[in-house]
């Protein structure tokens, strides 16, 4: 049987009417899909443990998944636990599966705790999982002893106690604290009906600074090209290879590349250089600053 065709309901009917395994018959029930992947001892070993799964999937409800859900999920844990299971090591499957199943769910969980994923660490799983309660036992325990925690102090002794760190402690309080909120929202205060979106503030540039950012984009452009032009074609290649490459060349490189000497090629450097502000200086002085 395909149990990822039923529901969270079916699976629980099912649970109810199960056989109670022995532990050799559970182990042969467990060679035979191992060995042979025979589908129908899967299918028995699976329904007759959903009562786990499903008893796991209750303890996991305070978290506000749908039950039909945690069910669901609980019971893909419990066929990859089958998958996994080796009979001959003489555990009971129940044992073994708990491990699969509790891992399913608390991966559904934080899955599904915020559309901002809350932690995929360990230290992060077992804070999310934990947090709530050592800080219950925490306080409980300094109150006994008359103390008193401040929150620096108690996020410290938290951290401590469940070997992470302070900052990861103060994250996941407030990934805790802070549920989602759509940003379509009315501010409350608000008369005219605003919503928190219209106070985000747009960082891209007004449409007045966008066309001159591309006008003066095309004044250098067009200017450089000119420039260029009045080059030879010797001049434009040191001026090409020496400022609009990716890596620039060196004077000696391009002097063998040219067939002259490295000093050669400084001067024709510095005479392109020349024509080039020339150039520049009668068409757009401003540009000048680019070969600076």
């Amino acid at each position: 049987m395909d149990h990822a065709r039923y529901t969270g309901l079916d699976l629980s009917r099912q649970a109810r009417t199960a056989e109670l395994l022995d532990h050799t018959t559970e182990a042969t029930l467990a060679r035979a899909w191992r060995d042979r992947r025979d589908g129908a001892a899967l299918n028995r070993l699976i329904t007759a443990h959903l009562r786990l799964a499903i008893a796991a999937a209750a303890r996991f409800r305070r978290y506000g998944a749908p039950m039909n859900d945690m069910v669901q999920e609980a019971s893909v844990g419990l066929m990859k636990a089958a998958e996994k299971f080796d009979p001959d090591q003489g555990v009971r499957f129940s044992t073994y599966a708990n491990f699969w199943i509790k891992a399913a769910l608390q991966d559904f969980v934080m899955r599904n705790w915020s559309m901002v994923r809350t932690g995929s660490t360990a230290g992060q799983k077992t804070l999310f999982f934990n947090l709530r309660r050592t800080q219950t036992k925490l306080e409980r325990a300094a109150r006994d002893r008359g103390e008193a925690l401040d929150a620096a102090t108690l996020r410290a002794r938290v951290a401590q106690d469940l070997g992470v760190t302070p900052a990861e402690v103060a994250m996941m309080e407030g990934r805790l604290q802070g549920g989602d909120a759509s940003l379509n929202t009315p501010q409350a205060s608000d008369a005219d009906g605003r919503e928190w979106i219209d106070l985000i503030v747009d960082d891209s540039p007004q449409p007045e600074a966008a066309f001159a950012a591309a006008h003066d984009h095309r004044r250098i452009r067009d200017g450089l090209g000119r420039a260029l032009a009045g080059l030879s074609e010797r001049e434009r290649r040191i001026v090409a290879a020496r400022q609009l490459a990716d890596r620039p060349l060196t004077l000696e490189s391009l002097g063998s590349e040219l067939g002259v000497s490295k000093e050669r090629v400084r001067q024709l450097e510095c005479g392109a250089y020349a024509k080039l502000r020339a150039t520049l200086s009668a068409d757009a002085p401003e540009l000048q600053a680019l070969l600076s």
